[in-house]
């Protein structure tokens, strides 16, 4: 074992540390590949991210044939552990969970170096066992898209998990040595040998063909970086990694041909790094051998996995079961809001425009109502453009593409956005027509609600909207809170919706 002497323990250090912070809370995953800290922040709502970073230190290079861990990135692994024990202090994370992954598991010598990170750290260092590394990235998956429904896969440097999904319930699941980095030492750098590694393990999986017409959800460093390479091939316009969907059969021919490039075209590609190409085709031919064993109808790339099931585990019942959509976008509200108006009034002011819709039509709807305000503090003229733009790659969990377009286009319209704007059509990719009719049904009665109000709470109640056959009719309890800007804003609703506008 590398020894770690240089890397005084966190408790040794000179500076005092900071004051904790109630509702702050760290995770540390020590990985086969790299080795990351997530800080997350809130005492109240579900966390969000405040600290990201990581290090590359592939602890678990060339392990299949030594049975070791790498000692290079374990040198590297153990300065950057001493790094992220200091930032912790510093930044007064209340609590912090240090887990560690196949590669600490597996090697002979993984437990003298979880000792060493103890050490390092000044906190336990909790070695994973294949069963909870798999149901903790099923919890974190789920945070994001919580009625899953299908197979989760989990791609390391040292292992495959694949757990399966039951519309947001947690079935079996099965632990491979099939990481990226273990396939490329096992199989010698030969890519047709790993395939049948890959295709000999899966064989051994009796329930993977339970997901054929379904989704499989790719989780996992290697697989993000995949997923970019597809957002370029695609020419898919949003280049978000979280909940990128792609087909089955573009999914298998883009999967195979990656899986067949060399090192020098692939270092070409933008936004892998190096380190990563090197193991990229690996991790390609992984996903391909399980989209032609399990045959499902999508591949859907997620943000979340193991790290952010374990952040949910650190929580009380009452944050870890908070919407992770709505209760971020509440978060943004109360932090950045000049009014007291709530999301929920707006949204029960226009909802007569909305009889029919489901629950996670409305879910959306609360979310845009939230977010309405997000461009109060632009220049009038950029306002529409900016809140587009921010709304459409905003980091929370829990949203589509096609609803992250229908809350972009929302909010464009409720900041007085053209609709036609080629800006706004180019996502039409993935936001169809009756997307786009509702997202500018609820931007313009956004645009209504705050001219009406103001932004002050209690207004909306007094004027109540009603939907007849022909007519919409707002009702105003003293012409006082009439003026020319809310006659407009309400004609301009009452016309797109078909309809004559009357005040009464």
């Amino acid at each position: 074992m590398v020894a770690s002497q240089y890397f005084a323990p966190a408790s040794d250090a000179n500076a005092e540390p900071a004051p904790t912070t109630p509702g702050r809370v760290g995770v540390v995953d020590i990985g086969s590949n790299t080795v990351r800290l997530v800080v997350y922040d809130t005492p109240t709502r579900l966390p969000i991210p405040i600290f990201n970073e990581k290090a590359q230190c592939a602890l678990g290079a060339d392990m299949g044939k030594t049975g070791r861990l790498n000692e290079k990135g374990a040198t590297v692994a153990l300065a950057t552990l001493a790094r992220f024990a200091r930032l912790v202090q510093a930044m007064g994370v209340a609590r912090l969970e240090i887990v560690a992954t196949a590669a600490v598991r597996d090697a002979s010598d993984g437990t003298d170096f979880a000792a060493e990170a103890e050490r390092v750290c000044g906190e336990p260092v909790h070695v994973l066992s294949g069963a909870e590394e798999a149901r903790l990235a099923a919890v974190g998956l789920l945070n994001g898209v919580p009625s899953a429904d299908g197979v989760l896969g989990d791609l390391g440097g040292g292992s495959l998990d694949l757990v399966g999904l039951d519309d947001g319930q947690i079935g079996t699941f099965a632990t491979l040595s099939l990481g990226h980095l273990r396939l490329k030492d096992d199989s010698g750098g030969d890519r047709t040998e790993a395939r049948r590694l890959v295709d000999a393990g899966l064989k051994k999986i009796d329930w993977l063909d339970g997901i054929q017409g379904r989704s499989f959800y790719a989780v996992g460093g290697s697989w993000r970086a995949l997923a970019r390479i597809l957002i370029e091939q695609t020419h898919h316009p949003l280049h978000v990694l979280d909940n990128f969907t792609i087909g089955f059969f573009d999914a298998l021919r883009l999967t195979n041909l990656i899986g067949g490039l060399g090192q020098e075209t692939l270092e070409q590609l933008s936004g892998i790094t190096s380190r990563r190409v090197e193991t990229l085709p690996y991790a390609a031919i992984a996903l391909s051998a399980i989209i032609e064993a399990a045959r499902p109808a999508k591949v859907v790339f997620s943000g979340f996995g193991m790290r952010e099931g374990q952040m949910l585990e650190l929580l009380p019942p009452d944050l870890r079961h908070q919407d992770p959509l709505i209760s971020a976008c509440e978060t943004h509200a109360e932090r950045t809001g000049r009014f007291a108006m709530h999301g929920q009034e707006i949204l029960d002011w226009m909802s007569p425009l909305f009889a029919d819709e489901t629950e996670a039509q409305r879910r959306l709807r609360l979310a845009a109502c939230l977010l309405s305000d997000i461009g109060w503090s632009e220049h009038p003229d950029y306002r529409a453009l900016h809140a587009f733009e921010r709304v459409l790659r905003i980091p929370y969990a829990g949203l589509t593409h096609d609803g992250r377009g229908l809350l972009a286009v929302a909010v464009f319209v409720r900041y007085k956005g053209n609709s036609d704007d080629p800006l706004v059509t180019s996502i039409h990719d993935f936001l169809d027509d009756d997307g786009f009719t509702r997202a500018r049904t609820i931007g313009l009665a956004l645009r209504l609600a705050h001219t009406l109000s103001g932004g002050a709470p209690g207004f909306l109640s007094l004027s109540p909207l009603e939907v007849g056959k022909e007519r919409l009719t707002l009702a105003v309890p003293d012409p006082v809170f009439l003026s020319e800007a809310v006659e407009r804003r309400f004609n301009a609703l009452a016309r797109h919706l078909g309809l004559k506008g009357k005040f009464s």
